[in-house]
């Protein structure tokens, strides 16, 4: 491909003094919560202005410890978006609650508009995805979270530095769930998570679970989790972290060249820009017309183009058995059907940039 969806080659070409790090790491034997995983914890907790930060194993990991630490139990209900990546329900899943979709507006992420009507009685949390970089409505979400005493859980795992009036992703409810996947803005070389809040009880509990539930190395508290982020990949990610404001931005600017390009393309349309919204593009998507055809096109022509996602969350055979229809979520079902996605990163050039405008064109000729 002329113009390849992973950046990861690119991003550790030049780790000489990574490896030199990492080498000298093995010889320490402190593999297992180590100092350089508290080294981790306390940047990030600075880079997100949260009063604490937990690490582990992965993005899934920081949402169902989450929800664990507010109290969601077997049979009570959750609520989230439709156009999710299965994670999302995946961890609502394993502590045995029911998802509750709510339809998508033109952020990609939840209506919060229509949260209230699917509250019930056995509403135990709400779990807003920032999906592909934008954010949920979160000021009009956390007047019914208060209203209703529902805690939020976000879904943050493709939007770490993106903010609303200046007011980060992750900071807005009782918890921040980030991913450290290799593909995410900020990532390390496997799986991994973290988990930002400033409540200091749901802070202990965190700690607690994802540790076996473990006092000390004799005393058990709860029952918890192997959910540790590995200190290796802690070294990763302190070699990483000071480029994260400078990731977002480099990606923001390949967003306006894209959307200053393709915005004269009439089969295309640009997603809305909030202007109070700093969007940090995990995803650059637009709507396109003959969207599966211009997706093809663009792979026979060297552009790796990605759909997120071609089957709506609820739509997907896992789900068959929470009762949705087809058409339940005609917004989710119509991004699913007209969004396709492109190369954004922060390593994609300008000229792999012209080419994948220049092939879009030639494919609406």
């Amino acid at each position: 491909m002329f113009v390849r969806y992973s950046y990861l080659p690119e991003q550790f070409n030049n780790a000489d003094d990574l490896w030199l790090k990492l080498k000298m790491f093995v010889k320490t034997g402190d593999f297992t919560l180590g100092k350089e995983l508290q080294i981790f914890e306390n940047n990030f907790s600075k880079l997100m202005k949260s009063k604490y930060a937990l690490g582990v194993n992965s993005g899934t990991d920081a949402i169902k410890l989450s929800l664990k630490a507010v109290g969601v139990e077997n049979g009570d209900e959750v609520i989230t978006a439709a156009n999710t990546f299965v994670a999302t329900v995946g961890a609502i899943n394993e502590i045995g609650a029911k998802t509750v979709f709510v339809d998508c507006d033109n952020t990609f992420c939840m209506d919060v508009s229509k949260v209230e009507e699917k509250i019930s009685d056995k509403t135990k949390a709400i779990v807003p995805v920032h999906f592909s970089g934008y954010m949920t409505n979160m000021p009009q979400l956390m007047e019914i979270s208060n209203k209703y005493n529902i805690p939020v859980i976000e879904d943050a795992c493709q939007s770490i530095l993106a903010n609303i009036d200046n007011k980060l992703s992750g900071t807005w409810g009782i918890t921040g769930c980030f991913s450290l996947h290799p593909l995410k803005n900020i990532n390390v070389w496997s799986d991994g998570g973290i988990i930002i809040t400033s409540n200091e009880k749901v802070y202990e509990k965190i700690k607690l679970l994802r540790n076996h539930g473990l006092i000390d190395r004799d005393h058990v508290e709860i029952l918890g989790y192997n959910s540790r982020l590995d200190t290796f990949q802690s070294i990763v990610a302190n070699w990483l972290l000071p480029q994260a404001n400078d990731i977002a931005l480099k990606r923001i600017s390949n967003a306006k060249y894209y959307d200053d390009n393709l915005s004269k393309i009439s089969q295309l349309k640009i997603p809305i820009r909030p202007s109070n919204y700093k969007i940090v593009y995990h995803l650059y998507m637009i709507i396109a017309e003959e969207r599966d055809a211009l997706y093809k096109y663009c792979l026979d022509n060297g552009v790796e183009a990605k759909i997120h996602y071609p089957i709506p969350m609820y739509l997907q055979n896992a789900m068959k058995s929470f009762g949705y229809q087809k058409g339940d979520f005609p917004v989710a079902d119509y991004q699913a059907s007209n969004l396709i996605s492109f190369p954004c990163d922060q390593y994609i050039t300008k000229e792999q940039q012209d080419y994948v405008i220049k092939t879009i064109r030639n494919f609406y000729k």
